[in-house]
């Protein structure tokens, strides 16, 4: 063997044993709450310069849409704008409570990061978070166990108010499982803290026609983790 077939013979040996590139994804998201929904997730993969949340920092414009109406293209055009990829409502709707799980497949190309938002109703602005997680290179199957964050953009009154669900309107603009109450006096948010931050969780009473909350403390509090996600590099 001459030397230039040896050094071209070397050159592929060197190719073949590189790393491959995180691109093919294999995703599932499980829904750990007892009786909240998720509204259409957004799933993204991007670069380290973009970030759909920061916990301790105040949220986007696009945050904010999200998490207090569950609306997505916001946040999607700002993750394609910046050379990314989405997935949208993997789930063609609301994931539901009790360990419902939506599957499916992700191509991320070269991007290194995955992100996941989605609201969790009913809540005020609260919603499942996952922020920058590097997409491992080596093959295998990795579980994340997320929380539910706080956008710290609305008060949380725990009132379901019709025509709510617009940006900076305070209330909680519906219960999907139709297991809310109605004519509550509205919790006094004495929270001062308008960044993003783990969500408290739900108060919540037993009277479905009155009391301070119209969220049922039997059906809608939580505790952390909310959300499972299981990607699987292939």
């Amino acid at each position: 063997m001459n030397l230039k077939t040896l050094v071209k013979s070397m050159m592929l040996t060197a190719a073949v044993s590189l790393p491959a590139t995180a691109a093919q994804l294999e995703i599932s998201i499980t829904n750990l709450t007892h009786g909240n929904h998720f509204t259409p997730i957004l799933v993204a993969a991007h670069g380290a310069d973009t970030s759909l949340f920061k916990a301790g920092e105040k949220a986007s414009p696009e945050l904010q849409k999200m998490a207090e109406g569950g609306q997505i293209d916001d946040l999607v055009t700002l993750v394609e704008g910046a050379n990314g990829v989405t997935v949208k409502n993997p789930a063609n709707g609301l994931l539901a409570p009790s360990g419902k799980t939506d599957k499916f497949s992700f191509d991320t190309g070269d991007r290194k990061y995955l992100s996941v938002v989605a609201m969790i109703l009913p809540t005020n602005d609260a919603f499942i978070g996952l922020s920058n997680w590097k997409i491992p290179t080596e093959k295998g199957t990795y579980t994340l166990n997320l929380n539910g964050y706080d956008a710290g953009t609305e008060a949380n009154n725990e009132l379901v108010l019709e025509g709510s669900g617009m940006a900076g309107v305070l209330g909680i603009p519906v219960a999907p499982g139709k297991d809310a109450g109605t004519g509550g006096s509205g919790l006094t948010d004495s929270s001062s803290n308008d960044k993003v931050h783990i969500h408290p969780g739900v108060l919540g009473d037993l009277d479905k026609s009155g009391g301070v909350s119209d969220l049922d403390s039997r059906v809608h509090r939580w505790l952390n983790p909310v959300a499972r996600v299981v990607v699987t590099v292939k």
